[in-house]
């Protein structure tokens, strides 16, 4: 039997790996780079359009479970994350091609996997006996996703995405930024900081407040009272400055653990820049998403110190992200409630984030093989964050459904683990968090061994 797949991202190719590497054949559909995305810039596998960091890798943080979770459970993505890992302090940022390019070499090696340049613009017969997986992403296609909708009854739902500009190192003037990660993580120095002073910074307000903005071509599908409506993981940093002239200060632009050597103290602000490639040419501007014009975004970009002559190889930009409504549509398994043998993984699913559409899809792709096995379907315990990032996007009583990363607020194990230890002591909340990591963990390997004992 073969599966077949629609779309090539993160979710779509962990899915066909997990279904390749237990003997079962796959046809992977890529419109791309046929007919491209306004975000996407190549044809390659399992693209990053935003970031190149898929997030922090301690374990006391729900990105860093997750990852430690898809790892034990022989992620592709992972694997691929680890192979082209950049220098990025306490995160796992990669080097975009080698990324890419090693996802789609490990898949080609497989001759039971067919890939297919070819754009679907309705959904093919589905039985659980010729199954398909929707992967498509945020950015489906206007073909696709009508026939989504058709199929759904529903309208769809939507939200704007924003990226963040790269620079070229060449352009910084070293001489004004310094070197470093906070509290020292990692190699210490991972990142290039861009120090302000307090009037810098409150200048650089007042500039993104008063800076010309892009007006996305499909504002004009949202009513004139909805506005814009962007992803809060993903303000763009002008939106987000209207929020309070120092909202910045506790999000993207804090000081917090770092001290600039050439005065022995904390900045009063710090823009942070992180390797974007392997050979270390290209940075990107950490938490800059925008919707200013290009010309906005030079100007107001290149009146911070060491940005004077600042190059962009990519400006910051806006997108739509379409995602359908799953608690309603999908069962625990991200199988679609009205027609057995059709899932969805990914974006598309409401899961927000790399590292999230990986489990999205690795879940997806097991629960796929496993049909075909004539076996049940793996369990995932909401004890760990697949389990509930899975629950988050299929519980049927949720209203109101928004995209979602993974954070502890999902997991019950951690809101109703005890605050005092067995000593009497109060249990800090890294403590907590480690406890419910490792206890995750402990869930995820039992899940590791059923699998690897089929």
């Amino acid at each position: 039997m073969t599966v077949r797949i629609i779309g090539a991202g993160l979710a779509g190719c962990e899915a066909a790996w997990q279904l390749l590497r237990v003997g079962i054949s796959v046809d992977l559909f890529e419109m791309r780079p046929d007919q491209m995305t306004p975000a996407h810039k190549t044809g390659s596998f399992a693209e990053l359009v935003c970031s190149n960091s898929l997030g922090s890798a301690d374990l006391a943080n729900a990105t860093g479970l997750l990852k430690a979770e898809l790892k034990s459970l022989n992620s592709l993505v992972i694997a691929a994350a680890e192979h082209a890992s950049l220098p990025a302090g306490g995160a796992l940022a990669v080097d975009h091609s080698h990324f890419s390019g090693f996802i789609e070499e490990q898949l080609r090696a497989y001759s039971t996997l067919r890939v297919i340049r070819q754009e679907i613009k309705a959904i093919p017969e589905v039985s659980p006996h010729h199954p398909l997986l929707i992967a498509s992403g945020p950015l489906t296609s206007e073909a696709l996703a009508t026939e989504i909708k058709k199929l759904s009854g529903e309208d769809g739902l939507s939200f704007f995405d924003a990226i963040s500009p790269i620079l070229t190192l060449e352009s910084i003037d070293q001489s004004q930024v310094f070197r470093g990660s906070r509290y020292g993580k990692g190699g210490g120095a991972d990142y290039i900081n861009v120090p302000m002073d307090k009037e810098c910074y409150y200048r650089f307000v007042e500039l993104l407040l008063g800076a010309e903005k892009f007006v996305h071509h499909l504002q004009d599908e949202l009513s004139p009272k909805e506005g814009l409506k962007p992803f809060e993981g993903c303000m763009p940093i002008e939106d987000m400055a209207e929020r309070g002239i120092d909202s910045l200060l506790y999000g993207p632009l804090k000081p917090t653990g770092l001290i600039n050597p050439s005065s022995g103290k904390r900045p009063f602000a710090v823009l942070q820049l992180r390797q974007d490639d392997q050979a270390g040419g290209l940075w990107n501007m950490v938490g800059m998403q925008t919707r200013m014009k290009r010309p906005e975004q030079e100007r107001i970009f290149r009146s911070l110190p060491g940005l004077e002559r600042a190059e962009f190889a990519r400006f910051g930009s806006v997108h739509r992200n379409t995602f359908i409504n799953s608690p309603k549509l999908l069962d625990p398994h991200q199988q679609f409630k009205s027609k057995p043998g059709l899932f969805f993984a990914g974006q598309i699913t409401g899961v927000e984030g790399y590292v999230e559409s990986c489990a999205s899809g690795l879940a997806a792709g097991i629960q796929l093989a496993r049909l075909i096995q004539g076996q049940a379907p793996i369990v995932f315990p909401v004890q760990t964050a697949i389990g509930a990032l899975l629950s988050y996007i299929t519980d049927p009583v949720r209203e109101d459904f928004q995209p979602m990363n993974i954070n502890f607020g999902l997991m019950p194990s951690y809101l109703t683990r005890p605050v005092y230890g067995p000593n009497g002591k109060r249990l800090s909340k890294r403590e907590r968090r480690l406890q419910t990591s490792h206890e995750a963990l402990d869930e995820i390997r039992l899940i590791s061994g059923q699998l690897e004992s089929f």
